[in-house]
């Protein structure tokens, strides 16, 4: 979720429902030189706990040392990704890519738990691609070193984001006896039924929404209502929908600055599914995600409304 969860979508989410949210994830490597960039994505709020910050590396102790410096601004739980399948990442050792070294990925998570006090999860995949999927056996591990929460994406690293996920091995995880941590699944939950269907029929303890919730933080709205009346939530109008993301992008341009709070804002307005289906939309969307000034974007944006009449 990288240039995704930054604070103002954070604290949108929560608005909407979510229970927990996490920041973009962080290099401990840049983060242990101090790097300003990455030092910035420590920065929490009160008003969006619980928050965990999440971080990746491949030595085990400067994830550790990273991990301290994580500790001192008080989240509450350390996050250790190693499930970022993109080639930057995974391709150098880090994130998926120590699903090809799993003993590494447990000295790793032993170094980093012994190093804080905080509670520390794990989020992951099922493994490397269809030929080793370890994620059975590599969850009894991870628990071993003393994680305290796993999330699993239903997908290999190989897969990258193609395809289903697959959540029949995230339900064997926490149906399996010797398991006694909360299991988290992740993959392809973009609908209040899928998530009912998931809770149902695999048992996890809980589910984790990253993609589907890009462009339309009310979705954990929809499914929160889903799960407890059973029906779907009272539907927002076009208008509610649209103030959501001009107010992302005026939170954005506060916390960071306006030429950085447009860009990260355009990801969602890219990917918002609100967009979909107004006729003749192509120039206003390309105009909409060139746009470098807040008062020219927010104009695009209301100019919209009147492409419904």
């Amino acid at each position: 979720m990288e240039d995704v969860t930054d604070p103002a979508f954070r604290l949108i989410c929560k608005d909407f429902g979510a229970d927990m949210v996490y920041t973009e994830f962080v290099s401990s490597d840049a983060l242990v030189r101090s790097v300003k960039k990455t030092t910035e994505k420590l920065n929490i709020l009160e008003k969006e706990r619980p928050v965990a910050i999440q971080i990746y590396g491949k030595d085990p102790a400067v994830m550790a040392e990273a991990a301290q410096i994580v500790e001192s601004v008080q989240p509450n739980i350390i996050d250790l990704n190693f499930g970022c399948p993109v080639k930057k990442v995974a391709g150098k050792g880090a994130g998926a890519g120590l699903l090809r070294e799993p003993e590494k990925m447990i000295q790793i998570v032993k170094s980093v738990v012994n190093a804080v006090k905080l509670p520390v999860t794990v989020k992951t995949r099922l493994g490397w691609d269809d030929d080793s999927k370890i994620i059975v056996d590599l969850a009894e591990q991870l628990q071993d070193c003393g994680i305290q929460a796993l999330t699993i994406h239903g997908r290999t690293r190989c897969q990258m984001y193609t395809g289903e996920a697959d959540w029949s091995l995230i339900g064997e995880v926490k149906n399996n006896s010797r398991m006694n941590i909360p299991i988290i699944g992740n993959g392809d939950v973009t609908t209040p039924e899928r998530a009912k269907e998931c809770f149902e029929k695999y048992g996890v303890d809980a589910i984790m929404i990253g993609r589907a919730s890009i462009g339309q933080p009310w979705i954990f709205r929809e499914i929160k209502y889903f799960l407890r009346h059973g029906m779907p939530a009272p539907d927002m109008t076009f208008d509610e929908k649209l103030n959501i993301l001009k107010r992302q992008l005026t939170d954005n341009i506060q916390k960071l600055d306006e030429r950085r709070g447009i860009i990260h804002t355009r990801r969602h307005l890219a990917a918002t599914p609100l967009f979909k289906g107004i006729s003749h939309f192509r120039e206003t969307r390309i105009a909409m995600l060139r746009s470098e000034s807040a008062e020219e974007l927010l104009e695009i944006l209301d100019s919209i409304k009147s492409m419904l009449n």
